[in-house]
């Protein structure tokens, strides 16, 4: 009898992913604790060891929560049992930039880039699913996000791999009932204060009983569907980037010559560049710098989240903090 339908379905998408790397290479599984994560770190461990490979797990104590210290020790311990080598849990300090949510998530990469770096490892990977990617569509959609943000969660970027990216979480945490590992829910996933514990478990449920069921996999789908078209038309803005700017600024004319989702995409990353946080550049800040391109009657500088102002001046937009004025 072969194993758990949800067991399999977990082993197989890892399965994929490590085909696309080499043999006596090092993965490290990225574990909170949670069903989506120990699912992710169990098939990891079962199927490096078939494929040659080796495989550890990292998990991060943010120090958010009273015990979350003796949590991370108990769970490198049950890491270990998996068979995972090496293991790590590594504490971080979490700043206030950007919010509680974003903060966090930059302290956890930050840790988890060192301990890549350290390890020498070939690939991070993370333990998101069909129904992380169905929340974040819609955070972009609500946001007013454009094809980028609809896009999704890339299944690969950089040293960073996302295997269960089409496997639901209900088969997560069915494959960690069916091996008897434990798991911990983290409260502040179900904190309404958070943005994304709302989402979860109030939209998409109030969306399931609206429209039937099937809205994750039909949001997951969209962002399948929105990567092809983001994609072309990043590498379409990355090449006019270079032809538009001159002397440290963007030139008007050429920016106005260009299609609006090219125009848009250079204003976004040059305005990033610039010190502007990709969290808090919503499309409403570009709406406003594109006016200076578009809609020009004199307006005077813009001012964006990080501090960022843009200026039009002789023929040209420049993007400053103001200390570098």
């Amino acid at each position: 009898m072969g194993p758990h339908p949800a067991v399999a379905a977990t082993r197989v998408a890892v399965r994929e992913v490590l085909r696309t790397l080499h043999p006596g290479d090092l993965v490290l599984v990225a574990c909170s604790g949670g069903a989506d994560s120990m699912a992710l770190a169990a098939a990891t461990a079962f199927e490096a060891s078939r494929a040659g490979m080796r495989a550890g797990a990292i998990t991060v104590d943010h120090g958010l929560q009273p015990g979350s210290t003796g949590r991370a020790v108990e769970l490198v311990g049950r890491l270990r049992e998996f068979g995972l080598d090496p293991v790590e849990a590594l504490g971080v300090r979490v700043g206030r930039r950007g919010g509680p949510e974003a903060a966090a998530r930059n302290a956890r990469y930050e840790a988890l880039d060192l301990a890549f770096a350290r390890h020498r490892a070939a690939a991070v990977f993370l333990g998101h699913t069909l129904d992380d990617q169905a929340e974040t569509v819609l955070l972009g959609l609500a946001r007013g996000s454009g094809a980028r943000s609809l896009a999704g969660m890339p299944a690969v970027i950089g040293h960073y791999r996302r295997p269960l990216l089409n496997v639901a979480r209900d088969t997560t945490r069915a494959a960690c009932v069916a091996q008897n590992i434990a798991t911990w829910d983290d409260p502040h996933n179900a904190d309404p204060a958070f943005t994304r514990a709302r989402v979860r478990h109030d939209a998409l449920p109030a969306l399931e009983k609206a429209l039937g069921p099937g809205i994750s996999e039909s949001l997951a789908r969209t962002a399948r569907l929105f990567r092809d078209d983001a994609d072309a038309l990043d590498a379409w803005a990355d090449r006019a980037a270079a032809e538009v700017t001159k002397d440290g600024g963007l030139e008007v004319a050429a920016l106005a010559e260009l299609p609006a989702a090219v125009r848009r995409r250079i204003l976004r990353r040059t305005a990033v560049t610039a010190g502007s946080p990709p969290g808090d550049l919503y499309a409403r800040h570009i709406d406003t710098v594109e006016r200076l391109v578009t809609a020009w009657h004199g307006q005077g500088p813009i001012n964006l989240p990080g501090g960022v102002e843009i200026r039009r001046r002789c023929g040209k937009l420049l993007f400053h903090r103001p200390s570098q004025l």
